[in-house]
């Protein structure tokens, strides 16, 4: 005897009612293999139906009611089994691709076919992805560049080079601005011959030359709030 198959669990969000009844129409035909298991109509109906529903396959449109659905992505996708499938009218491939970036695995346009969005939520449901070549290239392209940008940051890099301790003592720079190396050294529970290396290894990393040049530098890049 063949073990049940739980059908797919698909949500609907929309702000058109007809476009609402038609995929839901489509959908709940193709029982048992899927099934609608929630609809909303706003970005808050949304969240709010998601965490109750924990549907497998959402398929969302972006623009609800002037609001756009970009923003609720990382809520609809909190659960760590929803999938979000882009159904929609909007032309501006910017947003398509921020869709995706954000986590979106699959975009159709809605002059698609039924059989294509049955099709998608099939695929999406078994891990694929549903997402055009050229989409893919741009937001490939996309986060390769950020990552770049990320890595090219002097200051991050400079920043990253710093030890947790040398953290520490910075931070104690900040706070004790005028106190002495001796001072310091006590607060930090360290000698003051200990705390000159660790100084003179920190003004290399962040390329400064003494204590009131380390003092603007955490100030500006927020380095004493880090390491608080």
């Amino acid at each position: 005897m063949q073990p049940s198959t739980r059908p797919i669990g698909v949500m609907l969000v929309d702000d058109h009612q007809t476009m609402l009844w038609g995929l839901s129409r489509l959908i709940d035909g193709e029982s048992p293999r899927m099934q609608v298991v929630g609809t909303a109509r706003n970005c808050e109906e949304a969240l709010e139906q998601v965490d109750h529903v924990i549907p497998d396959v959402i398929v969302l449109d972006l623009d609800l009611g002037g609001k756009c659905a970009l923003d609720i992505l990382p809520g609809l996708l909190s659960n760590a089994v929803s999938r979000v499938l882009i159904l929609t009218g909007e032309r501006q491939q910017k947003n398509l691709d921020l869709a995706v970036l954000g986590g979106a695995r699959g975009v159709l346009r809605k002059d698609a076919s039924a059989e294509q969005v049955l099709l998608a939520i099939e695929r999406m449901h078994k891990g694929e992805l549903c997402v055009d070549h050229d989409t893919m290239s741009r937001v490939f392209t996309e986060f390769v560049d950020s990552k770049r940008a990320h890595r090219l940051d002097p200051e991050a890099e400079k920043q990253a080079a710093l030890t947790c301790k040398e953290r520490k003592i910075i931070h104690a720079v900040v706070e004790g601005s005028g106190a002495s190396n001796k001072s310091l050294a006590e607060r930090l529970f360290i000698t003051e011959h200990t705390l000159r290396n660790h100084l003179t290894s920190i003004y290399q990393k962040l390329e400064v030359s003494n204590r009131l040049e380390l003092y603007v530098y955490a100030v500006k890049h927020q380095l004493n709030k880090a390491a608080a």
